[in-house]
């Protein structure tokens, strides 16, 4: 990173324990560096990320494509859901076999969803959606609208939202491990779970490596140097 003060060394191990889920708080412990220093840097490499997606976000999606919205927040007391008190809505486009794409939304009404459906997905698509009122509009647009109904059949076949739904799951498991997200960032962290899930492989690689390397550490830590052998006490 450019007008950085860290070497290029912890500069890349810090990025490894980024793309491998650590909170900068582990990352700065085992790297040796200030945590402020290492939350920084992570506080950059999810501004990269965004910026890196937002210039992507022109290419539409083609195909089978799922489409749903989800609810961000700490608990609450009352209602749950569309309309949640204190809950930060975003909506989500996934191509089946794909990548997603995901964006932070004032409300979930059809005024709201539908624009971004149209500029992100190629006419004649097949769009998979729950029963949800603002995808209603759907059934006499340029696309093929298929409904899930959750309350009689979560999934029948090619009809379900199971994709972008385990997606969710996915981006709320990871953000609970900061222990509550800046909400002035949380759109860098949605980014950042988009960006994982659109190049999963690469971070599967990346963490493997990472992990058997810090197994490796740990194993060569444990073995006595050559002449120093351990007596056993039987």
């Amino acid at each position: 990173m450019r007008k950085s003060r860290l070497s290029h060394y912890k500069q890349d191990r810090l990025t490894e324990h980024f793309v491998s889920g650590s909170t900068a708080r582990t990352a700065a412990s085992l790297c040796g560096v200030n945590r402020k220093t290492a939350a920084f840097y992570f506080l950059r490499l999810r501004e990269i990320i965004a910026y890196e997606l937002e210039a992507e976000s022109q290419a539409m999606f083609g195909g089978e494509i799922e489409v749903d919205e989800s609810y961000f927040g700490g608990k609450r007391k009352g209602k749950r859901g569309r309309g949640a008190a204190g809950k930060i809505p975003v909506f989500g486009i996934l191509k089946r076999g794909g990548k997603v794409y995901t964006k932070i939304i004032p409300d979930a009404k059809s005024a709201t969803l539908i624009p971004i459906i149209e500029r992100k997905v190629v006419p004649d698509s097949i769009v998979y959606s729950d029963c949800w009122r603002g995808y209603n509009v759907l059934d006499v647009s340029d696309f093929h609208h298929f409904r899930i109904n959750h309350s009689k059949l979560f999934a029948d076949r090619h009809n379900h939202i199971n994709g972008i739904e385990n997606f969710w799951n996915q981006a709320k498991r990871y953000m609970r491990r900061f222990n509550g997200v800046p909400k002035a960032q949380f759109g860098l962290y949605l980014k950042e779970c988009e960006w994982r899930f659109n190049n999963s492989e690469v971070v599967s690689r990346v963490w493997w490596k990472f992990e058997d390397g810090v197994i490796s550490g740990c194993i060569e830590a444990t073995q006595p140097a050559a002449g120093t052998a351990k007596e056993i006490t039987p």
